[in-house]
Parts: C-alpha cells; structure tokens; sequence
C-alpha cells in the first residue's frame, strides 16, 4: 500500500514544469507592467506639450489596453474606475501643467 504523504509530494519533473510556468508569468507581467508604464509616460510627455488629439487618443487606447492586459495576468477583475485610466492620467497631465504655467 502507497502511504498518501508519499502520492502528495511532487515529483522534481512537476517541480521545474511548476517553476517554470511561475517565471514565465512573472515575465508576462514584467513585460505587460513595463508596456504600460512606457505609454503612460509617452502620454503624459505628449500632454504636457501643446499636443495633437488624435496622438493622445491613439496612445490612449492603446494604455487603456495595456493597463487591461495587465489586470488579466495579475487576476484582477475590472472595475468601473479602471476601465479608463487615461482618464485619470489626463486630470494628472493637467494638474502638473497647471502647476508649472
């Protein structure tokens, strides 16, 4: 008779297979955190700027998806006040523009 302390322990194949899918998702999130950050800064660099409307809107969207992707990988649901973070980035772009005029 197999003890069950003994069927629960992982084997060391299950451990790297377990590991390595660990990496992998910190790696995602990495990347999917970095995406974000990179469009946020290129939008709040554009609106503090006299900026064109198209350009924001375009980088905008893209950093609302971003910012989705990266809910998805961390398991965060979406809540109503995060479905458009441009929203709160514009207010934030405004108030420091306000505050060096």
């Amino acid at each position: 008779m197999i003890n069950p302390v003994q069927r629960r322990q992982p084997q060391p194949q299950q451990e790297r297979s377990e590991r390595s899918k660990q990496v992998q998702a910190e790696r995602e999130i990495a990347r999917a955190e970095e995406d974000y950050q990179r469009l946020r800064n290129a939008y709040l660099s554009l609106a503090r700027e006299e900026h064109n409307e198209v350009a924001l809107a375009m980088i905008g969207a893209d950093m609302d998806r971003a910012h989705a992707v990266l809910q998805d990988l961390t398991g965060l649901r979406q809540l109503p006040f995060t479905h458009e973070p441009t929203r709160v980035v514009r207010r934030e772009a405004r108030r420091l523009v306000e505050e060096n005029s």
